[in-house]
């Protein structure tokens, strides 16, 4: 009797060299004549790890090497294209922490940080009641140094 060869949809993968693949099918209902979705779960042996959640894959079935465990992966026939926004925004943080850690600030940056700078001082020139010189000193001081560029980004 020739094996059973079938295609599905990879929605676990969890598990080491093991995947949980769903093969979908539309069974018509016997007494109302509804075409109903059902599906079927298949374990399948994947020895180099090569699917994974949402990819296509193509199976057959094989000795059983657990209890569950029937069906062997012959290849993947489409990657999932979804992104992982998660992983993607992790990866992009870590870019551009990089980024800020190794580069100089561009010149558009420097102007901006000048332009606030001025802009600020204008504004306050004399001391509030209650400070005194000192504080306004240690103020200027810290305003006249270049701000953080993760600072200067989230202010665009």
């Amino acid at each position: 009797m020739p094996k059973k060869v079938a295609v599905g949809v990879v929605t676990s993968d969890k598990m080491q060299k093991t995947r949980r693949v769903e093969i979908p099918r539309l069974v018509k209902h016997s007494v109302y004549g509804k075409y109903i979705r059902q599906r079927t779960i298949c374990h399948v042996h994947d020895q180099d790890e090569a699917s994974s959640i949402g990819d296509t894959v193509e199976i057959i079935e094989a000795q059983s090497r657990s209890k569950m465990k029937r069906w062997n992966l012959v290849r993947v026939v489409n990657k999932n294209s979804e992104v992982d926004l998660a992983a993607l925004r992790t990866s992009q943080e870590m870019v551009d922490a990089d980024e800020q850690g190794v580069r100089e600030p561009t010149v558009d940056e420097t102007t901006e940080t000048t332009a606030t700078v001025t802009a600020t001082d204008s504004e306050d020139e004399a001391p509030q009641p209650g400070e005194s010189a000192e504080t306004e000193e240690a103020a200027d001081v810290n305003e006249t140094e270049e701000n953080d560029p993760a600072e200067t980004e989230a202010e665009e």
